[in-house]
């Protein structure tokens, strides 16, 4: 795939739209934002941690414009661009903001994630353990993702590499990704997630992964 293509389309989609934009409008700025940052991602561009901030901050944006709670898809993506931009600063603030939004107790397989995304960044192992057992209990949340980020948390590195490994390939399997992105941006969440527990295990080579 030519990244570079791709990253120019989605920056030019994010340009379209002038004046003030409504909630819907900035998911989809978040969106193209995210995509664009994905797809530099890919090529090693440096840019990237530039358009993944500005997807966090348009989806952050969202959630304040909305009159309804519960789009846990945007402090996930928030975290997410994030945490692969660098922005620790953001990290921070948007972690604290997830779960200030009672995402950890929420019933939602989905805002339980989000809990867990946000513990696990602000290192909060034994809390991020409890919610994301919860989550291994379901059926209604991939089984894979809710084992990494249990052995993330533990930690448990031979369990973390066999759920991450499975997370890429159910990356490189799937026919449908947001944006039309081949990216395994939840393989390189977890991977970052694990670095900052000490687990220091790469990455398999995949044509999903930069």
């Amino acid at each position: 795939m030519d990244w570079d293509a791709v990253a120019d389309e989605k920056r030019a989609r994010y340009a379209e739209t002038h004046g003030e934009l409504d909630e819907r409008g900035l998911v989809r700025h978040g969106n193209a934002a995210y995509a664009a940052g994905l797809a530099l991602l890919m090529t090693g561009d440096p840019e990237a941690a530039e358009w993944l901030r500005r997807a966090a901050a348009r989806w952050r944006e969202s959630w304040d414009a909305g009159e309804g709670r519960e789009s846990w898809g945007r402090p996930i993506g928030a975290l997410k661009a994030s945490l692969l931009a660098g922005d620790e600063a953001a990290v921070e603030e948007f972690a604290r903001w997830t779960l200030e939004v009672d995402s950890a107790a929420s019933e939602s397989p989905i805002g339980r994630y989000a809990g867990t995304l946000a513990l696990l960044a602000l290192g909060r192992w034994a809390e991020a353990r409890h919610v994301a057992e919860s989550l291994r209990a379901r059926d209604d949340f991939p089984q894979d993702v809710a084992d990494a980020l249990a052995f993330i948390a533990a930690p448990d590195v031979v369990a973390y590499i066999e759920a991450v490994e499975s997370v890429v390939e159910s990356f490189e399997t799937r026919e449908e990704y947001l944006e039309e992105m081949r990216v395994a941006d939840t393989a390189l969440v977890l991977h970052e997630l694990a670095r900052r527990r000490g687990i220091e295990e790469a990455l398999p080579s995949s044509p999903v992964l930069p």
